[in-house]
């Protein structure tokens, strides 16, 4: 993932993702267009470490959440028997745990640092995968 499409995901600035990375905390690799990408399993990692910190309002990440409630993020988790798997995402501040069927993850392709979209409605909640 691009190293802006990585801030977006962290709620931080660009420079803040290179400033990680120049302090190995994020590890970069460059594409085949020279631009330096991070590998999104990376993010979900530092994501997970640092979901208990308090996010205030100017560094909280816009992820395009609707009146739909829909929550952009990262699969931190994945959990899965024959029949039924659970799903955690990471969307900024919010974990969000979702149960699905095992057939729906394998066609998903859902695994640790896929980009995956929480929706939530009432109680339920269902998992979306953007086009990259």
């Amino acid at each position: 993932m691009r190293i802006s499409e990585a801030a977006d995901y962290l709620g931080v600035s660009d420079d803040t993702v290179r400033r990680w990375i120049e302090a190995d905390r994020l590890t970069a690799t460059v594409d085949g267009s020279g631009r330096q990408v991070v590998e999104s399993a990376d993010i979900a990692r530092l994501l997970q470490e640092t979901a208990s910190a308090p996010v205030g309002a100017e560094t909280a990440p816009i992820v395009g959440r609707s009146a739909r409630n829909r929550f952009a993020g990262v699969v931190t988790r994945v959990v899965k028997d024959t029949v039924m798997a659970q799903v955690e995402i990471q969307a900024g501040p919010h974990r969000f745990v979702s149960l699905l069927s095992a057939e729906a993850v394998d066609e998903l392709g859902l695994q640790p640092g896929s980009l995956a979209i929480a929706t939530v409605k009432a109680t339920n909640v269902g998992v979306e995968v953007p086009r990259t």
